[in-house]
């Protein structure tokens, strides 16, 4: 049974996640497997450098194994995502598909997405479980962890989908308010003790 597991920005889904993996569960991280893929797939540096050009990537040798790396030019990156709308949809149709394959290939049962519906991962899992907390603390937590103010963590919790429609498409809902203890919460499902 796969478990997709997701909530808006400063839910706090990181650190239940932690709580999942520090209780033997393994959970394949969306964000960190997209990173890692952009730089170590070729299929993928293509199809990147074609998208935003022969700047995409910065190569460097490596002095012990003489092996080219990769690594992101993310200022070029930030300004092709930027642009335009349209550029954010093109890498998306590149990278996301790409994500999915690798974690349908993991072997891992549970996966962390922050996009899980947006990205489409949402019709591969069995179950959702979204982790919720208030507006107020989610911003707090945004502003505290990024160190930006309170309009900028509000423009970012605005560009996601809204906590309640999470909720309507939730299987589970996971409560981190600060107030209400996590632990009971996950062993309260079943489900939680694979």
């Amino acid at each position: 049974m796969r478990t997709g597991i997701t909530g808006g920005i400063g839910s706090g889904k990181s650190f239940v996640c932690r709580l999942l993996k520090e209780r033997g569960i393994r959970v394949y991280d969306c964000d960190s497997a997209a990173k890692r893929l952009m730089v170590s797939s070729p299929t993928l540096r293509r199809q990147l450098t074609k998208l935003i050009g022969p700047e995409t990537y910065i190569k460097k040798k490596d002095a012990g194994t003489r092996k080219t790396e990769y690594v992101l030019n993310k200022p070029v990156i930030a300004r092709f995502l930027m642009s335009s709308p349209e550029n954010a949809k093109a890498l998306e149709n590149i990278v996301h598909p790409a994500v999915i394959d690798d974690y349908l290939n993991s072997g891992i049962e549970w996966v962390e997405s922050a996009i899980l519906f947006e990205s489409g991962l949402d019709h591969y899992v069995d179950r959702i479980v979204v982790v919720t907390a208030p507006e107020a603390l989610r911003i707090a937590r945004i502003m505290e962890r990024d160190g930006i103010t309170r309009e900028k963590a509000q423009e970012w919790i605005d560009h996601q989908l809204p906590q309640d429609y999470l909720v309507r498409h939730a299987d589970r809902v996971i409560v981190n308010d600060e107030q209400t203890p996590l632990l009971p919460q996950l062993e309260a499902f079943p489900f939680m003790q694979q």
